[in-house]
């Protein structure tokens, strides 16, 4: 069947047509005959009862430099699209939140479910499987912190709703900058930090995990620079072939039926060693650097689950 879809992204025109996952997504939509509509979330609005947005048809290439020829832009009403797929990148801030609402009211099926990418923040949902995680705490409270600090020595820092490794910080056992940290993290924002007890394994690899409604699909390993503590591949981190071990599906089969249940299709989990840090509901990556190291179509079990999501919504 042939399905019209509409992509909420950041530009098209300046991704990495060899490492952005929606970039993949769209690729494949359009080799599986599906027509491809794009718009960026400032062009999402609520006018007199429908969800719209300004939104252009585009053809799609690898062709570094020339991967996309775009169309004139024209007025959408979304509901009369079978797919939205909500792809922008965090930061999760209140202009986020507001597009999941505004989706909400499109009246079709969107992926990942807005509701539950609303109330799933990456560092938030993990506290809902608290046997799988490192010692964690949450908390704008500088005591709370310290104490934490305290009691575990050397810990990960790091904003609540940050993303690409952005403001993680490591203080290991003698480090005294917790206090001019949550200093500077107050300054500019109202948000509580997280902190997690700092996890050696982590030299070896930060390991994403890819789920595909609710099952465990594959993984790569993200491997930190030299010198640095983070591993993500915004901030420097080296992608390697990685396999599934028996704790990644032990995770994953704790994890998959609240992510099924809760419409999160295409999910990136981290985990470092054998605990889990964060659930990536957002605008998870890592999907084309998998599919390369495994040789499998993995984007296009994707679609035949999106697909199946069109159909049993009839």
């Amino acid at each position: 069947m042939s399905l019209r879809i509409a992509f909420q992204m950041d530009p098209i025109e300046r991704v990495d047509i060899d490492a952005d996952s929606t970039f993949r997504l769209a690729e494949e939509a359009q080799a599986r005959g599906h027509e491809i509509w794009i718009h960026a979330p400032e062009r999402l609005s609520f006018v007199e009862g429908k969800a719209v947005a300004r939104a252009r048809r585009v053809t799609l290439r690898r062709e570094r430099g020339n991967h996309v020829t775009v169309e004139e832009e024209k007025t959408l009403d979304l509901a009369e699209m079978d797919v939205i797929w909500l792809r922008q990148d965090p930061p999760f801030d209140m202009f986020y939140i507001t597009t999941t609402h505004l989706l909400e009211a499109a009246g079709t099926v969107v992926l990942n479910d807005p509701f539950w990418v609303r109330n799933s923040p990456e560092k938030l949902l993990v506290l809902k499987f608290p046997d799988l995680i490192p010692p964690t705490v949450i908390s704008r409270d500088l005591e709370v912190l310290r104490a934490f600090k305290e009691e575990h020595g050397d810990m990960i820092l790091k904003p609540l709703y940050g993303n690409g490794g952005a403001g993680v910080f490591r203080l290991g056992q003698e480090d005294r900058n917790l206090s001019s940290l949550h200093e500077l993290f107050a300054s500019f924002s109202r948000e509580p930090l997280i902190a997690q007890k700092y996890l050696p394994a982590v030299t070896k690899g930060d390991k994403r995990v890819i789920l595909i409604d609710g099952e465990a699909a594959g993984a790569i390993n993200r491997v930190p620079a030299e010198g640095e503590t983070r591993s993500n591949m915004h901030v420097g981190g080296r992608a390697e072939k990685s396999e599934l071990t028996d704790r990644d599906r032990e995770i994953c089969a704790a994890i998959g039926p609240t992510l099924k249940e809760r419409g999160q299709l295409f999910v990136g989990i981290d985990v470092i060693g054998d605990y889990l840090t964060e659930i990536n509901v957002t605008s998870p990556t890592g999907l084309q650097e998998m599919e390369r190291f495994d040789g499998v179509n993995y984007t296009a079990r994707i679609w035949e689950a999106a697909e199946a999501a069109v159909a049993a919504r009839g």
